[in-house]
């Protein structure tokens, strides 16, 4: 299996009301067969690198770098020789497309400077929500990459292979999920009370799983596999462990 499978512990803090023990924290997921977190977190790059030694002596890994200014981003995932850091720019639907693209870009050129990508995370309640949205960003956004919520992108009705197919050349990682919805009743401007995220093979989403794993092996992709459970309700590992074995017999 040549991707790495880690977690995008949100839901892990929303669980523990926090992330109180790194180290306990990489223990559980080591058990679960899962080799790493989405981000390293630290205050300062002090503590990022106390952070670091922590995950390679654990043998885990982290996929990118989350500081406290997006300046220390950069650094921090440039010295550790990461491929990408989101972009850190507010994005709720109020804000001016315009300015988030204009934003967007200028974060590009400053990432360049630190020889990293920046990747767009699609997700419902932002500007870039909707499989329109992701198109016109796309193109207006060149030198953005995509790290492709197919949770997200589902419930918005978006197209997920299609997507894939498209922006294969650009994706720096995926955030896979499952979706169980609530009421279909409501809209999409109330999100979290129409579905919740759940783990793989979990939902009532019709969600192409495997169609999704097919057209990422087609394109001979080989990076990040991020589970990210925004809502547990049971213990965590759980529903992780189970996630992360069913990536593992998609992408073997």
């Amino acid at each position: 299996m040549k991707n790495q499978i880690g977690v995008a512990d949100y839901g892990m803090d929303v669980w523990d009301g926090g992330l109180f023990n790194l180290e306990a924290r990489l223990d559980v997921l080591k058990a679960c067969g899962i080799g790493g977190i989405e981000w390293l977190r630290a205050a300062d790059m002090a503590e990022a690198v106390q952070n670091a030694c922590l995950f390679h002596r654990k043998g885990m890994d982290f996929a990118s770098c989350k500081m406290s200014t997006p300046e220390l981003t950069l650094k921090c995932a440039s010295a550790f020789k990461k491929e990408y850091v989101w972009i850190d720019l507010a994005c709720q639907r109020t804000v001016p497309m315009e300015k988030f693209l204009r934003r967007s870009n200028i974060m590009v050129k400053a990432a360049e400077y630190y020889g990293l990508k920046v990747a767009l995370h699609n997700h419902l309640g932002s500007l870039i929500e909707g499989q329109d949205e992701l198109d016109m960003f796309m193109k207006a956004a060149p030198g953005v990459y995509l790290l492709l919520d197919i949770g997200h992108l589902h419930a918005a009705g978006g197209d997920c292979v299609r997507t894939v197919e498209k922006y294969h050349d650009r994706l720096a990682a995926v955030h896979f999920k499952d979706i169980f919805y609530k009421d279909q009743s409501i809209g999409l401007d109330r999100w979290w009370e129409r579905l919740r995220f759940c783990e793989l093979n979990g939902g009532n989403a019709d969600l192409p799983l495997e169609a999704i794993a097919k057209v990422l092996q087609a394109h001979h992709y080989d990076k990040w596999l991020l589970i990210e459970q925004d809502t547990h309700l049971q213990s965590p590992e759980i529903d992780l462990k189970k996630s992360a074995d069913i990536l593992k017999e998609l992408f073997y």
